[in-house]
């Protein structure tokens, strides 16, 4: 286990205090906050995935804290839900090793959590923070028809002549209540992994990350277990009422784990072939649209599987016993 001492402590409160201001700022600049609250999770990364889990904690104490001073204990508690607990997680699952034999595996490896299961906690761990922040605020239809009612009456007195009928506006207002919590579970997961990403890609140039770098591509898949969640997450959305909203946030969020893991298997695929830079640049930009992200989508249903970064022992020497 790493020493405790002042450098590890002074890291984690420098890290706090970054993810902290970079929220604030967030709120501050409404243009940027999607990008900013995603970014305040990567000080968190960065520290657990170098100086372990003690650091990490640190970090989200303190991010947590000033949070409460500067806005309230409520926006402190939904920060730590939605970024900060997530990328302390992360991190040390990232950190997780054991010797390759206990898996049946050479003698002289270290054997690393699979990244296929860390999409998964994330996905997990975004599906309930959306539900949590639900709770918290009393999202259902009463909230949203408020909102689409306010939309339609605005759209109406510009153009009268087109006035939804009713039975439209009630469809919409059924559609609306399940899309805010599936577009917000699987852009909150996605924009996660991206900090994930990068954080891993710093802490690993900086020479002292514990987990070894990974072949993305070839690495990322989805355990074949969130095929049964995202499954009952589908169904769940056809018995109405609370049961459909959890069911959309599931879908919202898995969903997302399924598309990340379907772009990587298309970078795996195109890989070596001379069409692979207009292929991945014509997949990410038609992915704004539904059929192509559901046909990147269905890439990774099909190619579930849990794949095991073996580095020397020796590489493992160096990772926080704590995490083992």
């Amino acid at each position: 286990m790493k020493q405790v001492n002042g450098q590890l402590l002074l890291t984690g409160i420098i890290a706090g205090m970054t993810a902290a201001l970079l929220v604030l700022g967030a709120n501050a600049q409404p243009f940027l906050s999607s990008v900013l609250y995603a970014a305040s999770a990567m000080p968190i990364l960065i520290v657990g995935l170098v100086w372990g889990n003690l650091a990490a904690i640190v970090a989200i104490a303190v991010a947590t804290f000033i949070g409460a001073i500067a806005v309230s204990p409520i926006f402190a508690i939904i920060m730590a839900a939605f970024m900060l607990l997530p990328a302390g997680w992360l991190a040390h699952l990232s950190n997780l090793a054991r010797p390759a034999s206990e898996i049946g595996g050479p003698a002289n490896l270290m054997a690393w959590y699979p990244l296929s299961d860390i999409l998964l906690h994330l996905c997990g761990l975004v599906s309930l923070a959306v539900i949590f922040l639900g709770i918290m605020i009393g999202y259902g239809p009463e909230l949203t028809n408020q909102f689409v009612d306010t939309v339609v009456s605005s759209m109406n007195e510009q153009n009268p002549a087109m006035a939804m009928d009713p039975a439209a506006l009630e469809q919409s207002k059924r559609l609306f209540v399940l899309m805010v919590p599936i577009v917000q579970g699987g852009s909150w997961v996605i924009m996660l992994f991206a900090a994930y990403y990068i954080a891993t890609r710093i802490a690993s140039a900086s020479g002292r990350a514990l987990r070894p770098r990974e072949d993305i591509p070839s690495a990322l898949r989805m355990n074949r277990n969130a095929l049964f969640v995202f499954l009952a997450g589908i169904l769940a959305c056809f018995a109405g009422g609370t049961p459909a909203l959890i069911g959309a946030t599931v879908c919202g969020a898995f969903g997302a784990g399924f598309l990340l893991s379907g772009f990587a298997s298309l970078h795996l695929r195109t890989r070596g072939k001379d069409s692979r830079l207009p292929t991945l640049i014509l997949a990410y930009l038609s992915s704004l649209l539904v059929l192509p992200a559901f046909i990147v989508l269905v890439f990774g249903l099909v190619d579930t599987r849990r794949t095991v970064a073996l580095t020397p022992t020796a590489s493992g020497n160096g990772s926080d016993n704590s995490n083992s």
